[in-house]
């Protein structure tokens, strides 16, 4: 696998944008207006409007539909998603449009970046969670019976080699472009001695396959367990370079990770494949601030920096990066989740400002 560091500049950028529910139809415009001021530095980007979501299920009766779909396969070369409202009971019918989407596009990689910014308050952070996104418990293969002592459920949990093999050699790639060069496997195979078992045994094997050829042989490994890896992160988070993990640690160990850096609403991730790649900012749909204003757009913009990345236009997407730890570091126009009282079109416009050199 080519590693993103190595890959050649699209030509193309044509980005479907799928808002979804809650306030990522807030946040992704801010996304594209901070692609949009790149200017002349990148391909003049297509932006391909598209439906997914909850709320479009409760109208429609179709979360995911396949026009969306089959415009991301033959249209778009690259997606950002905002949030979804996947609802906490079961309803009949319904299933999430993002783990849909990771598994119809062969999104296989969820790659979150948790990383302070230097001049503001707080503790260093520079990790990197790379999730393996298409199976473990999140195949959604759950059963429940009824017995004489009542109900039971049961849930099947999906670990591959396949996809264990692959999740690891990405790791492995992003691992040796930086700097640390240091990956930890996250598992719970002294439990799960099976499943977490094989995913640890591939990930680990990963050096030793046909055509390595001693690639890795700078990136040093060590393993933690997943609950000793929550505490360890709040403890000595520097200690962390890149981390790897099954589908759902990642995505525990992540969204705990953002609490390292102050909110949720700066962490962004992408959703990648060998041939496609989604932006996809960390938080979630925000019920409670629809419709305010206040939502953090930071996230969906680091997101459309990465998505920028992983196509080859680093210089570019460098830009935006440098753009939102300048206001970062300024502190002067934050949302409220940040302890500020700017709203997201404020702080989109500050962004924006400094991308276009202002």
């Amino acid at each position: 696998m080519a590693s993103a560091a190595a890959r050649t500049a699209a030509t193309k950028l044509t980005i479907g944008m799928i808002p979804a529910d809650g306030i990522g139809r807030e946040v992704l415009p801010a996304a594209q207006r901070a692609i949009e001021a790149l200017g002349s530095s990148i391909p003049k980007p297509t932006f391909v409007p598209l439906l997914a979501g909850f709320e479009l299920f409760t109208r429609t009766g179709q979360a995911l539909p396949e026009d969306t779909v089959n415009s991301l396969k033959h249209d778009c070369n690259a997606a950002m998603f905002g949030a979804v409202s996947s609802p906490s009971r079961k309803v009949v019918g319904y299933s999430s449009p993002i783990v849909a989407l990771r598994k119809k596009l062969d999104l296989y990689a969820n790659v979150r970046p948790v990383k302070s910014v230097d001049g503001t308050s707080g503790r260093k952070v520079d990790m990197v969670i790379v999730r393996e996104n298409t199976e473990c418990l999140y195949i959604k293969e759950e059963t429940q019976t009824t017995t004489p002592a009542g109900k039971e459920a049961r849930a099947t949990r999906l670990i591959t080699e396949r996809a264990s093999r692959r999740i690891g050699q990405m790791a492995f790639e992003i691992a040796l472009n930086r700097p640390n060069r240091h990956l930890t496997i996250v598992h719970k195979s002294n439990v799960l001695s099976v499943t977490d078992g094989l995913f640890r045994e591939t990930v680990r094997a990963v050096p030793t396959l046909p055509g390595v050829d001693g690639r890795y042989d700078a990136v040093t490994v060590d393993e933690q367990l997943v609950d000793s890896m929550v505490y360890r992160m709040f403890r000595e988070p520097e200690v962390f370079d890149v981390a790897v993990a099954p589908n759902m640690y990642g995505d525990i160990i992540s969204d705990a990770a953002a609490a390292l850096v102050g909110s949720l609403g700066l962490v962004p991730s992408v959703n990648a494949g060998d041939s496609f790649v989604m932006g996809e900012p960390v938080h979630g749909s925000a019920p409670d601030i629809v419709g305010k204003g206040i939502a953090n757009p930071i996230a969906a913009i680091r997101s459309a920096a990465m998505l920028l990345s992983h196509l080859g236009h680093h210089d570019a997407a460098k830009r935006i990066d440098d753009a939102v730890d300048s206001v970062l570091r300024e502190g002067q126009v934050l949302t409220p989740d940040l302890g500020g009282k700017s709203t997201t079109e404020e702080v989109t416009n500050a962004v924006v400002k400094r991308i276009s050199g202002g």
